[in-house]
C-alpha cells in the first residue's frame, strides 16, 4: 500500500505563490505517474498537472506557464509549484500515483490540501 501526504498549502493573496509537496511512504521511482488534481466547491476534480516516470508533464490549460510540476525521486516527493495564483485556483489539492499492477494500474490518492486565494 502506498501512503501519499500533501502539505504546503495555505491562504495567499492573487499573484502570489505557494509551493505543494506530496511525500509517499514508498520509493517513487517505480510509479507510473503522479499528478496533481484540484476539486473546487461544487465542482468535479480536475488534472491540474501530471508527470510520468520518464519525466513527461502535461499541464492544464488553466495553468500553463504559471504551475511547475517536479519530482524528486531520491526523497520520494513530489511539487507543485504555483505561481501567478488567482482566487480561481482556489481548491483543495490532490496528490496522486499510478503503479504497476499484475493487471492494469493501482491509483493512490492523498486526502488533500487546502489552497485558498484571495483576490
Amino acid at each position: 500500500q502506498v501512503q501519499l501526504e500533501e502539505s504546503g498549502g495555505g491562504l495567499v493573496q492573487a499573484g502570489g505563490s505557494l509551493r505543494l509537496s506530496c511525500a509517499a511512504s514508498g520509493s517513487i521511482f517505480s510509479f507510473n505517474a503522479m499528478g496533481w488534481y484540484h476539486q473546487a466547491p461544487g465542482k468535479q476534480r480536475e488534472l491540474v498537472a501530471i508527470i510520468s516516470s520518464g519525466g513527461t508533464v502535461n499541464y492544464a490549460d488553466s495553468v500553463k506557464d504559471r504551475f511547475t510540476i517536479s519530482r524528486d525521486n531520491a526523497k520520494n516527493t513530489m511539487y507543485l509549484q504555483m505561481n501567478s495564483l488567482k482566487p480561481e485556483d482556489t481548491a483543495v489539492y490532490f496528490c496522486y500515483v499510478r503503479r504497476p499492477a499484475p493487471v492494469g494500474e493501482y491509483v493512490h490518492w492523498g486526502h488533500g490540501t487546502q489552497v485558498t486565494v484571495s483576490s
